[in-house]
């Protein structure tokens, strides 16, 4: 068995995730306790009391996916259930969790720097006017169409059929609302604080690059994918640099979850709330064993 880790991505968070893990390990409650020392405020409050729109916003959201994806990493690892992890990949801000899974940064580092492009996310959101929609059912092709003629981007190809465009909101408005006229016959716009992995958040990107120059990476222990080409990365500095572009660029998340296949992955462990990249998973290979763990009760499996 050779098990691939997958880490949530923004807008996988629920209010009252990871409670059960506080709870009833020691392990997870020093890590909230080390996130609150690291962050200055009471991150498992949010996460397991809400109120859902603090929990939401980009600068909490991330982190709290971050914390409590990695207190599932630790409790599995306290539980030798790890011995045959061999990848690791996350959407969107989950490489950064798949990273520290991986020995790139620690607990402590890889908290930071998610805290840190989380507010960047935000403050960009805040200094723009985006939107994002998703399309169903149509190949690339024909969605890169739809982008170039209303100047929006592709921020996520998610699973075959399932592509989100970004871009400024009223362009946005106006590719939604032609797409039917261009054969495509289902475009869904998303309650979102913006247009992330656009153009959009370029003042984020050349802030957190300066950022990021001065946090040391180390080389991963087992591999790692990165959104930005969908393939493997394992220098420090291509490690920094993909998590530079990841910002403004498409997440190649279809063409990650293929290429650890490719590599040799016969599992998919998601360690998140929501089930979203395990339904991500069946959605693009129903073959593929996908199991997903995100309170005390799922570590029984």
């Amino acid at each position: 068995m050779a098990i691939a880790l997958l880490f949530s991505g923004q807008g996988a968070q629920k209010v009252g995730m990871g409670r059960s893990l506080f709870e009833s390990s020691a392990t997870a409650r020093a890590l909230y306790a080390e996130a609150q020392g690291v962050l200055g405020w009471d991150l498992a409050r949010v996460c397991f009391e809400g109120p859902e729109a603090e929990l939401t916003q980009t600068k909490v959201c991330q982190p709290a996916l971050f914390v409590h994806g990695l207190a599932l990493h630790a409790l599995l690892r306290e539980a030798g259930r790890l011995g045959d992890v061999r990848f690791a990949l996350g959407l969107s801000l989950g490489e950064i969790t798949a990273l520290t899974a991986a020995g790139v940064f620690d607990f402590a580092t890889g908290l930071r720097v998610v805290a840190e492009r989380g507010r960047l996310m935000q403050l960009a959101c805040e200094q723009s006017v985006g939107g994002m929609a998703a399309v169903i059912g149509e190949e690339r092709a024909k969605v890169a169409e739809l982008c170039a003629e209303f100047s929006i981007e592709a921020a996520n190809f998610n699973a075959p059929g399932q592509i989100i465009i970004s871009g400024e909101k009223g362009r946005v408005e106006t590719a939604v609302a032609a797409a039917k006229d261009r054969g495509i016959k289902k475009v869904i716009p998303l309650n979102v604080a913006g247009a992330y992995h656009s153009r959009l958040m370029d003042p984020a990107r050349v802030a957190f690059a300066q950022f990021l120059a001065g946090v040391p990476l180390a080389s991963p222990q087992c591999t790692v994918f990165t959104n930005a080409t969908g393939q493997t990365v394992s220098d420090p500095a291509a490690i920094r640099e993909a998590l530079i572009k990841q910002v403004v660029s498409s997440v190649l998340w279809e063409d990650c979850m293929r290429a650890a296949a490719a590599a040799g992955a016969t599992e998919f462990w998601e360690l998140g709330p929501g089930g979203v990249l395990a339904g991500l998973a069946r959605r693009t290979d129903k073959t593929w064993v996908v199991k997903s763990f995100s309170e005390a009760a799922d570590l029984a499996i």
